[in-house]
C-alpha cells in the first residue's frame, strides 16, 4: 500500500516537531499544570459538599437502578432518587455526574415541645392502624425530645406538640388511642364490662400520671390533668338550697361546701362522671339538696333560726354528704352553713325577738365585765400589796447577806493573817536550822581539814624515820631552792668566793 508523503511545511508556521526540545519540554509542563489547576478547581468548586452549622445535606442520585412506582426514596444501594441517609456538618466530595445534593436545615424541637414523626415511604398501613410498624408508612409511636435532630424532610415530616405538664396537686389520667378494643369477642366477658383497660387495650387506663413533664405521642394516648386539691363551692344565689318547712315556709340556705378527688379513683371518677363541674352538679348538689328538702321538712321554720337544730342541720348534711360521695370517690372536707334566709313573713318577728335575746345576752355580758372589772381591781391591789411585802422582804434578805458576807470577808483576812504568821515562824525555824546546819558543815569541813593534813604530817614524819628529820627535810625544802644563789654569788664579801678556787676553769683550779 502506497503512502503519500508528508505535505510541505507552510512557511512561517511552527509545528511540535519544528520547536526545539527544551521548548516542546515546557510547553507540556504548561499544558500538565493547566490540567492539574483545571482538576483541582473543578474538584473543589463542583464536587465539594459542605454543609455549614445546622444543616444537613440530603442526596440525590442521577444514575443507577430506576425506582419502582411505589417508591420515593432510594432505600437500596445502586439505586436512583433521593437518598435516605443525609449527611451531617462536615465536607465531603461526590461527582457531580453522579450525584446531586441539596441542604436543609436541621429539625429542632424548642423546650416544652415534641415531634412526631410520620414516615413517608414504606408499604400503606392496615385498615384500622394508626401507629407505623417498621416497614410501613405513617406515624411512628416514638417521639422526639427537645433537641437537634437530622431528619430527612423527604422521607419524614415532623409535626410539634406541647409537651404534657401535670402541675403539682393534680394527676393525668391517660386514654389510650391505640391497642385491642375491649369490644372484643377475644376479650373475657368480666373484662369488657369494666370502665378502666390495661395499658394494652383501647380505653382510660387505670394507672395514672404523676406530677411532672411527659412526652408523649398525641395519635397514642390522651391526657386529661385532674385537680386533686381541695375546691371549694359557694351556695349562694341561685345555687342556694332551698327547701320547705313543715308549716310551709320556703327557708335558704347559704354556705360553703369542702371537696376534693381522691387519687385512687380519679381515673373512674373522670370516665364515669367527667370533669369537676360534673362532680359538683352530678354528685354533691344533687345529693345536698335532696337531704336538705327531706330534713328541712320535719323542722319549722323557727327552728333553723333559733335554737341548735341550724348547728344539727349542718353536721347531718356534712356527714350525710362523705356517706354518700366517698364510694364515687369523692371527699368531702367540710360544710359550712353561714347564712340561713327565714321567708318575709316571720323574718320580722324572729328578728325582733332574736334582737330581744341579744340585748338580755348584752345586759348579762356588761353586768358580768362589771363583775370582772372589780375582781380586776381588787386583784390589782392585792398585786400591789404583794409587790410591796415582796420588796421589803427582798430588802432584809438582801442586808441580811451583806452582813453575812462583810464577816466572811473579816474572817477570811484574819485567817489569812494566821496564816501568814505561821508560815514566817516556820520559814524563820527553818533557817536557824540552815544557819545551824552550815555552821556545823564548816566546822566538820574545818575539821576534817585539819585531820587530813595531820595524817599527812603523822605519814611523812613516820616515812623519813622520826621528827627530826622530816624537819631537816622541811628545812631544805625551803632553802634548796635559794642554795644555788648563795653559792654562785660572786661578791668579794659573798659565801661564794670560798668556793671559787674549786669551779673548773679557774687559775688552780681542778682541771
Amino acid at each position: 500500500m502506497n503512502t503519500l508523503p508528508p505535505p510541505p511545511p507552510i512557511p512561517g508556521r511552527m509545528t511540535p516537531r519544528s520547536l526545539p526540545p527544551a521548548a516542546r519540554g515546557a510547553t507540556a509542563g504548561i499544558f500538565l499544570f493547566g490540567a492539574l489547576l483545571f482538576g483541582v478547581g473543578f474538584w473543589w468548586f463542583f464536587c465539594r459538599i459542605e454543609p455549614g452549622p445546622d444543616q444537613i445535606a440530603i442526596l440525590i442520585r442521577k444514575t443507577g437502578t430506576d425506582l419502582p412506582p411505589d417508591k420515593i426514596l432510594a432505600t437500596a444501594p445502586g439505586e436512583k432518587g433521593i437518598q435516605l441517609e443525609v449527611l451531617p456538618e462536615g465536607r465531603y466530595f461526590k461527582n457531580p455526574y453522579t450525584w446531586g445534593w441539596r441542604f436543609h436545615r436541621v429539625t429542632d424541637i424548642p423546650a416544652g415541645k415534641l415531634g412526631v414523626l410520620t414516615r413517608l415511604y414504606g408499604k400503606d398501613l392496615p385498615p384500622g392502624a394508626i401507629i407505623a410498624r417498621e416497614d410501613t408508612k405513617g406515624i411512628l409511636a416514638d417521639v422526639l425530645r427537645p433537641g437537634k435532630y437530622r431528619i430527612n424532610p423527604y422521607a419524614f415530616k415532623v409535626e410539634l406538640f406541647d409537651a404534657t405538664s401535670i402541675r403539682p396537686g393534680s394527676i393525668g389520667v391517660v386514654t389510650s388511642l391505640i391497642g385491642e378494643d375491649v369490644l372484643n369477642d377475644d376479650i373475657p366477658e368480666a373484662e369488657r364490662n369494666e370502665f378502666l383497660v390495661n395499658r394494652n387495650r383501647k380505653g382510660v387506663i387505670r394507672e395514672v400520671l404523676d406530677p411532672g413533664t411527659y412526652y408523649l405521642n398525641p395519635y397514642q394516648v390522651n391526657v386529661v390533668e385532674v385537680n386533686l386539691q381541695s375546691q371549694r363551692f359557694e351556695l349562694s344565689g341561685e345555687d342556694a338550697i332551698s327547701f320547705l318547712t313543715v308549716d310551709g315556709f320556703t327557708v335558704n340556705v347559704e354556705g360553703t361546701i369542702e371537696f376534693s378527688i381522691e387519687r385512687a379513683n380519679a381515673a373512674l371518677l373522670t370516665h364515669r362522671i367527667g370533669d369537676m363541674e360534673d362532680v359538683l352538679k352530678k354528685i354533691i348538689l344533687p345529693r345536698a339538696r335532696g337531704f336538705s328538702r327531706i330534713e328541712g321538712s320535719k323542722q319549722p321554720a323557727i327552728n333553723f333560726i333559733v335554737g341548735e337544730t341550724r348547728q344539727q342541720f349542718q353536721n347531718n348534711l356534712e356527714a350525710h354528704l362523705r356517706d354518700k360521695c366517698e364510694p364515687w370517690g369523692v371527699s368531702v372536707k367540710s360544710v359550712l352553713v353561714r347564712n340561713i334566709l327565714p321567708p318575709d313573713q316571720i323574718a320580722s318577728v324572729i328578728r325582733e325577738r332574736e334582737v330581744a335575746v341579744q340585748n338580755a345576752r348584752m345586759f348579762e355580758q356588761q353586768i358580768e365585765q362589771a363583775k370582772s372589772k372589780a375582781e380586776l381591781v381588787r386583784q390589782e391591789m392585792l398585786a400591789v400589796q404583794n409587790k410591796e411585802r415582796v420588796q421589803q422582804e427582798t430588802e432584809r434578805i438582801r442586808a441580811v447577806i451583806r452582813a453575812q458576807q462583810g464577816m466572811a470577808v473579816q474572817v477570811t483576812a484574819a485567817e489569812r493573817e494566821l496564816d501568814v504568821a505561821q508560815l514566817e515562824r516556820d520559814a524563820a525555824a527553818f533557817q536557824a536550822q540552815a544557819q545551824l546546819a552550815r555552821a556545823t558543815a564548816e566546822r566538820d569541813v574545818i575539821k576534817l581539814d585539819n585531820e587530813a593534813q595531820a595524817a599527812v604530817i603523822a605519814n611523812q614524819v613516820a616515812a623519813f624515820g622520826g621528827g627530826i628529820n622530816f624537819a631537816r627535810y622541811a628545812l631544805y625544802q625551803k632553802i634548796g631552792p635559794r642554795f644555788g644563789y648563795i653559792l654562785a654569788n660572786d661578791k668579794e664579801d659573798g659565801l661564794g668566793e670560798l668556793f671559787r678556787p674549786f669551779l673548773p676553769g679557774s687559775k688552780g683550779g681542778a682541771q
